[in-house]
């Protein structure tokens, strides 16, 4: 089941800046992954499938649609 990388955050119990204290990026990158304004690349997406204990696979990254 696909869910929203925000989603997958709240999931795991962790606010925006908990999660990106842990992540080691700032609270905007982590702001502008959630709303598909930058994507993360392949480490930081290794990083956040096991800080929220999830598959990329399962991770929406693009929550709203660009067309």
């Amino acid at each position: 089941m696909a869910i929203t990388l925000k989603a997958a955050r709240v999931n795991a119990g962790l606010n925006q800046r908990e999660a990106a204290e842990r992540l080691n990026i700032s609270e905007s990158t982590l702001s502008k992954y959630e709303s598909g304004k930058s994507f993360p690349d392949v480490p930081m997406i290794q990083n956040i499938e096991v800080l929220y204990k999830i598959s990329y696979r399962d991770i929406i990254f693009c929550p709203k649609s660009t067309v």
